[in-house]
């Protein structure tokens, strides 16, 4: 990675600065007054003019320990690809449950911004706390500039 940020990433990170404070509430999708981890990134992804707007289906809150479908993780893959090393304004999604049920954004890993149930968008590492030896993969949407 080079010293220099692409701009596609530095304005995706920027209104993701935004977003901190926000309380969690389940499918939400206001700044400033509730999100969940998926519809941080959706939300946060549009704003910065990278993706159209998303609809999003209904899913419940638990819905991680009665599926076996990977749902989250396959719409994530449906926008970018698998990769090993994150860069800032990837996302980081966690095993949860039975599936990849929990997602942030990176911004210089092990540190992201994500939603998280008591605490709405936070800075925070990906390797400590309730996120530590979870499984993890990093998805960018982003190839060359």
């Amino acid at each position: 990675m080079s010293d220099e940020l692409d701009p596609r990433r530095a304005r995706l990170l920027a209104e993701a600065e935004t977003w901190i404070g926000t309380p969690y509430h389940h499918m939400g999708r206001v700044r400033g007054a509730g999100v969940d981890c998926l519809t941080f990134l959706v939300e946060v992804y549009e704003a910065a003019g990278l993706v159209e707007h998303q609809e999003i289906p209904f899913y419940r809150p638990d819905f991680m320990l009665h599926q076996s479908a990977e749902t989250y993780l396959e719409a994530l893959l449906a926008h970018g690809r698998l990769v090993e090393t994150p860069e800032p304004g990837d996302v980081a999604i966690f095993k949860w449950g039975r599936i990849f049920a929990h997602a942030g954004l990176v911004t210089d890993w092990p540190w992201m911004l994500h939603a998280a149930p008591g605490h709405g968008v936070i800075r925070m590492r990906g390797d400590q706390g309730k996120l530590m030896g979870r499984q993890v993969k990093f998805i960018s949407a982003f190839g060359e500039p």
